[in-house]
C-alpha cells in the first residue's frame, strides 16, 4: 500500500445504485461513524493481499500481507483521534495506558480524510510517528489532533 494515495467514488452513480439523492450519499459516507465499514472493505479489496480483521472487537481493522495489523480512522472536520474506541464518545475518558496498549499491538494507523468526499486522501501513518507526536504534546490531551492541524502539520511530516 503506497503511503500516500487518494479513494474516488461517482457519487451519483452511488445515488442511483442507493435510490437516494446525492445529497444523501455525501452526508453517509462523511460521516465517520457510517463510512468506515465502506473504507475498510475497499481498502483491502484494492489492496493484494490485506484481509479485514475477524470482527469488530479485534482491536484492529486490517492485517497487511506481513501479518501487521493496522486501524483504520475517519478524518472528519472536528479531527481524528488515536486513542481506543472505547474511550471515545460521550461520558468516556481517555486512559494512557489503554491508548500506549492499543499502539503497543498496531504497526500504524490508515488515515481517510472523508470531508474531501468523493475524492477522499488517505495517509498511511506508522506507529512511531503517533507516539512521537504524543510525546511531543502536538495530539491533544486525548490523543486527538483537529482537522486543520493533521493538515497544516502533520501531513507534512508523515516518515516512511
Amino acid at each position: 500500500m503506497e503511503r500516500r494515495f487518494q479513494l474516488r467514488w461517482d457519487e451519483e452513480e452511488l445515488a442511483r445504485a442507493f435510490k437516494v439523492t446525492t445529497k444523501d450519499v455525501r452526508e453517509y459516507l462523511t460521516d465517520g461513524r457510517r463510512v468506515s465499514f465502506i473504507i475498510e472493505r475497499r481498502l483491502m479489496w484494492e489492496h493484494q493481499g490485506w484481509k479485514l480483521a475477524p470482527s469488530e472487537g479485534a482491536g484492529y481493522d486490517l492485517l497487511d500481507p506481513d501479518g501487521g495489523m493496522w486501524e483504520v480512522r475517519s478524518i472528519t472536520r472536528q479531527g481524528v483521534y488515536f486513542n481506543p474506541s472505547n474511550q471515545v464518545g460521550s461520558g468516556r475518558m481517555f486512559n494512557e495506558d489503554g491508548f500506549q496498549a492499543k499502539l503497543s499491538g498496531i504497526k500504524g494507523f490508515i488515515l481517510s480524510d472523508i470531508v474531501g468526499f468523493p475524492i477522499v486522501d488517505v495517509f498511511v501513518v506508522p506507529v512511531e510517528n503517533i507516539l512521537r507526536w504524543h510525546r511531543d504534546r502536538i495530539l491533544g490531551a486525548n490523543a486527538k489532533v483537529s482537522r486543520a492541524k493533521f493538515m497544516n502539520v502533520l501531513s507534512h511530516e508523515i516518515r516512511y
